[in-house]
C-alpha cells in the first residue's frame, strides 16, 4: 500500500461567508495542490472538504496521514466517528460531509494528525494561503 500525505486547511471570510480550501498531495518526490470552494459556508465545512477531496485526488487505496490545523476534523476522524455512526448523525454538524467522507476514506488506511495553525507549518501555510484566495475569490464575485 503507498503512504501518502494529505496536508489541508479551510477558511472561511465570515462564519458563514465565502470560503476556500486547499490540499497538498504528497506521495514521495510528487506533490499535487488542489483547491476550491464556495460562495456561502462556514470554516468547519471548508476543513472537512480539503479533506475529503484529497482523498477523492487518490487512485488506489493508500495508506494516509493528514495534516490538519482543525481540532474538529482531526478528532473526528480519530474519536468522534464510530459514535457518530452508531447514532446516525444524529445532532452532528456537517451529517452530509461526514458521510461523503466515510465514502471516500472507505478504502484507505487513515490516520490524522493535529498542527498548529498559523505556526509557521510550511505545507500548512500553503494551504491556508490556497484556501485564502479561493475565498476571496467569492467574496469579489459577491460584491
Amino acid at each position: 500500500m503507498k503512504r501518502v500525505t494529505i496536508f489541508s486547511d479551510g477558511s472561511s471570510l465570515g462564519n458563514p461567508g465565502p470560503g476556500g480550501w486547499g490540499t497538498i498531495l504528497r506521495f514521495g518526490k510528487h506533490e499535487k495542490e488542489l483547491t476550491g470552494g464556495e460562495p456561502m459556508t462556514t470554516n468547519n465545512r471548508m476543513e472537512l472538504m480539503a479533506v475529503i477531496e484529497g482523498l477523492k485526488a487518490l487512485k488506489e487505496p493508500c495508506e494516509v496521514t493528514i495534516y490538519s490545523d482543525s481540532s474538529y476534523v482531526v478528532k473526528a476522524i480519530n474519536e468522534w466517528l464510530p459514535a457518530w455512526i452508531a447514532r446516525d448523525f444524529k445532532k452532528v454538524k456537517n451529517p452530509d460531509l461526514w458521510k461523503e467522507y466515510l465514502k471516500v476514506a472507505k478504502p484507505h488506511k487513515i490516520k490524522a494528525v493535529w498542527v498548529r495553525g498559523h505556526n509557521g507549518h510550511p505545507e500548512n501555510e500553503r494551504c491556508d494561503e490556497l484556501a485564502r484566495k479561493t475565498a476571496e475569490q467569492f467574496k469579489k464575485e459577491q460584491e
